[in-house]
């Protein structure tokens, strides 16, 4: 049997806020998601002046990575590379750059996503969020 880390509140809260920390250094007006491993949500947060619609992407980005552990600029660039076929994939919707998993010792805890600013941006600020708890 394995034993494996997972995320605790205490490390939602951290990532949540470096995440908005860095938003707001920036002056970017973003929805924040965090969700664990299988993609669920843990946590939302829309910030003041973020797009509606931000806070249906961000925790599709965030499902996204945690579900494929990998970064949802992967299928976005397999999509933009011209196998679109993958639009298909089932329960996988968030298509965009910045979902970002939160690894460690080869493991998935879950993820983070953003949106609301530039794709690179929104994974800047997911980056940041992850840096807070030593990832």
């Amino acid at each position: 049997m394995k034993t494996r880390s997972s995320l605790d509140l205490s490390d939602v809260k951290k990532i949540a806020a470096a995440a908005e920390a860095e938003a707001m250094a920036n002056n970017w007006a973003v929805t924040i998601a965090i969700s664990d491993e299988g993609g669920h949500l843990l946590h939302l947060q829309r910030l003041d002046g973020a797009p509606p619609v931000s806070a249906h992407i961000a925790p599709a980005k965030a499902h996204t990575a945690a579900l494929g552990r990998r970064e949802s600029k992967v299928y976005e660039d397999v999509i933009n590379g011209g196998r679109t076929s993958f639009l298909s994939a089932p329960t996988i919707q968030g298509l965009l750059e910045g979902g970002v998993p939160i690894m460690k010792d080869g493991f998935c805890l879950g993820a983070v996503g953003v949106s609301g600013v530039k794709s690179s941006e929104d994974s800047q600020i997911a980056k940041a969020g992850i840096a807070a708890i030593g990832l």
